[in-house]
């Protein structure tokens, strides 16, 4: 996974409410384990029975070709929680999707899979819908967590702090752990080296016993006259 950091991008909209992981990844795609799910992505939106694509649908138009920010509709993701949804997503070139708000499940996955979720206010979404329609381009810059309209306007967005470290560095979550591995086999070297002998002790010097207390003498009792 590439780091993501500032990048620039071209916007697709599909200003659709309650889109669930179903329509993003149909569920006979769901049969392997196999991430290039590009062909999978909206594949019974974007295409005919005979595979031929939809002349309307927003990903065939000519000027969303290599679009990389998706602009949804409310609750976007909502459904199962397919870990197919996003892979086919990130397969397909998107990196970030900007929405009102998108299902909990759906938006960790994305962030596992180098998908930056980028929930807004609805005026900042309205604006962003209205350039997605014009394929616009958008600047996301990660470390600041900030989404540039095409008019200059600004939006901040949140997101989870080790997610965005990750993403960043361009890690997931094995990545993370192996890039601490130097620090872990440091530490075990530490715990089986040798354990130093011990200091040898002076020995003890023997107590004197006690000296005996010395009788006292007493005199013999006086005759009485």
């Amino acid at each position: 996974m590439d780091p993501i950091t500032v990048f620039k991008g071209t916007s697709v909209g599909i200003p659709i409410a309650n889109i669930d992981t179903d329509q993003i990844t149909p569920a006979r795609f769901l049969k392997g384990t196999e991430k290039k799910l590009a062909k999978a992505f909206f594949a019974d939106w974007r295409f005919n029975a005979d595979g031929s694509p939809k002349a309307d649908f927003p990903l065939n138009q000519p000027g969303a070709q290599g679009a990389s920010i998706l602009v949804a509709g409310d609750n976007y993701g909502c459904g199962s929680s397919r870990e197919h949804a996003p892979w086919a997503m990130f397969d397909y070139g998107i990196r970030a999707l900007v929405s009102t708000s998108v299902a909990d499940i759906h938006r960790n996955n994305c962030l596992k899979n180098g998908i930056i979720p980028i929930l807004v206010d609805a005026a900042t979404h309205a604006e962003a819908t209205a350039a997605a329609e014009k394929n616009q381009e958008f600047t996301v810059d990660l470390p600041n967590q900030t989404l540039v309209l095409p008019s200059g306007k600004k939006a901040n967005f949140p997101i989870d702090a080790f997610a965005k470290k990750c993403l960043v560095q361009g890690l997931d979550e094995l990545g993370y752990l192996a890039s601490h591995l130097p620090k872990v086999e440091a530490y075990e070297k530490r715990r089986e080296a040798p354990a130093r002998p011990a200091k040898k002790q002076a020995p003890k010097k023997a107590k004197r016993a006690p000296a005996a207390k010395a009788k006292k003498k007493t005199s013999p009792p006086r005759k009485r006259r």
